[in-house]
């Protein structure tokens, strides 16, 4: 259980964004801590953000706070390879870690030479690592998540280990539900998208004959206040928002049941046509000055902006929304401490009440 101070329903992720140096997690995982908050989550990068690694670091400097992948790929690692870094942090933290799987996305899997990522593959993984992480012997094995003659840890393994899905359409959301033990949302879900994802995952625990409230869900809040710098706000809301825009625009407005007739406009615009990289890791301030211009109000309103007692109280309505946590996306634990202050001064008396400081156990 979270000691009184602790605020176990409020996360952040290690790293936000496009990060050079992974020894600055250290610092933040601390700061983490120290500010009561509740779980670290750990996105993966091909370059110098190794899930596993950042986990184990996590896990090293750490005593109270809960760590997540959120997320790594099932596909890019043997099962035996993912299952044994699973069940090391479970030890390693006494408990604390989840491990958090994504679909990832189809043309980085094409250009990488791997198959692409089905709800299929993810079940049977799933079944998988937890019939390792029971002691069984996975034998003579032909799935969708592929064919194992033999897999095996240890005999005496019981270890219970969370599993999480990061997912964003409905029939995914449903299926999170059916098979996960936490579930985490996307950054710049509006208050009736989020309370309908919240919706669709309890119907799928539901219609899979599981407990509905059992499964935890997670919102992701970009969490931009106005004691940042205005070239930081720039960076954090626009340059983010744009860069998804950029990835799976389609699928984010499709989601939100925004008009697409912006995000035309946006793809069309010279300077979005012929951009070389991510806007959130190279757009210049006047460059993220105009990419403003072109994304609705509306649109980048699905956030928390503005003072801190003004962040504190959208973080409150994503719990009104249905979230049973919330994760301070995009910011570090130090860059969004008046917020967590502000937070504190809010929130309600026996919110998170019983929650646990693993960020996939309800």
């Amino acid at each position: 259980m979270a000691a009184a101070d602790d605020l176990p329903e409020l996360g952040f992720y290690g790293l936000a964004g496009h990060a050079s140096s992974p020894r600055d997690l250290v610092g933040q995982v601390r700061d983490g801590e120290r500010l009561g908050l509740g779980s670290v989550f750990l996105s993966e990068r091909f370059a110098t953000k190794d899930a596993a690694t950042l986990s184990g670091a996590a896990g090293a400097v750490s005593e109270r706070l809960g760590i997540a992948t959120a997320a790594t790929n099932h596909n890019t690692r043997h099962p035996l390879v993912t299952a044994t870094f699973a069940a090391t942090m479970h030890r390693l933290t006494g408990g604390r870690f989840a491990l958090g799987l994504g679909r990832g996305f189809d043309l980085l899997f094409d250009v990488m030479g791997l198959p692409r990522v089905t709800s299929a593959q993810l079940e049977d993984f799933i079944g998988i690592m937890r019939r390792l992480w029971r002691g069984e012997a996975v034998i003579d094995h032909h799935g969708p998540a592929g064919d194992f003659p033999y897999l095996n840890q240890d005999a005496s393994f019981d270890e219970d280990i969370p599993i999480l899905l990061t997912v964003m359409g409905e029939k995914t959301l449903e299926f999170a539900g059916s098979v996960a033990d936490g579930v985490v949302l996307h950054t710049f879900f509006t208050d009736e998208t989020l309370s309908r994802s919240v919706r669709a995952v309890r119907r799928g625990a539901e219609k899979a004959g599981r407990d509905p409230a059992g499964v935890r869900v997670w919102s992701v809040l970009a969490t931009v206040g106005d004691h940042l710098d205005e070239e930081q706000r720039l960076r954090k809301l626009v340059g983010r928002f744009a860069t998804y825009l950029q990835g799976y625009g389609d699928l984010l407005v499709r989601v939100n049941g925004w008009d697409p007739a912006p995000l035309a406009r946006f793809r069309a615009d010279d300077l979005v046509t012929g951009f070389p990289g991510a806007f959130d890791a190279i757009g210049t301030a006047e460059q993220l000055e105009h990419v403003a211009t072109l994304i609705p109000d509306e649109w980048l309103a699905a956030s928390a902006t503005g003072s801190a007692a003004a962040c504190a109280r959208r973080v409150l309505d994503q719990f009104d929304a249905g979230a049973d946590g919330v994760i301070l996306h995009g910011v570090t634990p130090a860059e969004v401490e008046p917020v967590v202050a502000a937070y504190r001064e809010v929130r309600p008396a026996g919110l998170a009440r019983g929650a646990q400081r693993n960020p996939g156990r309800s």
